[in-house]
């Protein structure tokens, strides 16, 4: 699979859970840093599907199959997110989202260990459609 400069993935955005019982809906991401880095830098990620909106602090990451809230993302010193990677941010929503295109923009909100502590998270902003099919 090859690696896409976009934040938002054009691949991996799909329903979460089985048919009839969705919890939410994925999409992937590629690393929001231009080197890699620890993921306890990483301070949730802000998602908006068509207008609505959907907060980091409800949001998981999945990475390297394990699962991550906004608590263990901060606890996470020692988990490397490595150039060349996927996450892939889970939203909770029941029912997950109706088939069809979708308006997505992300915020991945990162924090630079070399930038003042007021200045921070700096978000690194994605945006893009992309299109949720029938299994």
């Amino acid at each position: 699979m090859m690696y896409e400069f976009q934040l938002i993935q054009s691949t991996g955005f799909r329903n979460h859970g089985p048919q009839g019982a969705r919890d939410g809906f994925e999409l992937r991401l590629r690393l929001p840093n231009y080197r890699g880095m620890r993921l306890s830098l990483l301070d949730g990620i802000d998602v908006t599907v068509d207008g609505e909106f959907f907060g980091h602090e409800v949001n998981s990451l999945i990475l390297h199959g394990e699962t991550y809230d906004l608590e263990d993302i901060r606890k996470a010193t020692a988990v490397s997110w490595a150039m060349g990677d996927f996450g892939s941010v889970f939203v909770p929503k029941a029912g997950g989202l109706a088939p069809g295109i979708h308006h997505l923009k992300v915020a991945a909100r990162v924090r630079s260990p070399y930038f003042p502590p007021h200045l921070q998270p700096l978000p690194v902003n994605g945006e893009r459609l992309a299109t949720i099919i029938l299994p």
